[in-house]
């Protein structure tokens, strides 16, 4: 009789490749690394991030990174007749926008680039209304909410003062609603 050497759990009693590929495997790993222990750690990694970007969004809500507002001479108001706008470039020289003295008398400004692919936009004094001519867009003159055509977002607002007869560009104003 042959004598068979005792085995150690999870041990073969073969050399066969076949049989041993399973040798790989191991309750330690499965145990670390199983489904339950990936989404503990996706919900904890996402979590952290959630809870790293709390200090920007209440800087963002106290208003605590906004820049001292740029003050932007545009026109003289005895040079700009009602019912009639003018372009100029705010906050930079690559932001075309547009000034408009409507027939109503307001003032209004907003950035004059579509917010569909921004096409550029111009003023229509006989509808009083904003028209992108690319794809027939236009926007309402009051508040630069889209009136018609494929626009889904307002045009981004420009805050002017008029102070001594002279439009000055103050600030901008991104709204959604």
């Amino acid at each position: 009789m042959t004598e068979k050497k005792k085995l150690g759990r999870n041990q073969k009693d073969t050399d066969d490749d076949m049989i041993n590929l399973v040798d790989n495997l191991n309750r330690d790993d499965d145990l670390k690394y199983n489904r339950r222990a990936f989404l503990k750690t996706a919900v904890g990694t996402s979590v952290a991030l959630g809870v790293a970007t709390i200090p920007f969004s209440v800087k963002a809500m106290l208003g605590m990174n906004e820049k001292e507002k740029e003050r932007v001479e545009i026109a003289k108001l005895e040079d700009l007749p009602v019912g009639e706008s003018v372009t100029f470039y705010y906050p930079t020289e690559k932001d075309p926008a547009l000034l408009i003295h409507t027939v109503n008398g307001d003032l209004k400004a907003y950035n004059s680039a579509c917010t569909h692919l921004m096409c550029p936009v111009f003023y229509e004094k006989t509808q009083d209304v904003l028209l992108c001519p690319c794809h027939a867009g236009y926007f309402d003159i009051n508040n630069g909410h889209p009136k018609a055509g494929p626009p889904q977002r307002e045009l981004p607002l420009i805050e002017i003062e008029v102070e001594n007869g002279v439009v000055y560009a103050v600030g901008r104003q991104y709204r959604h609603g």
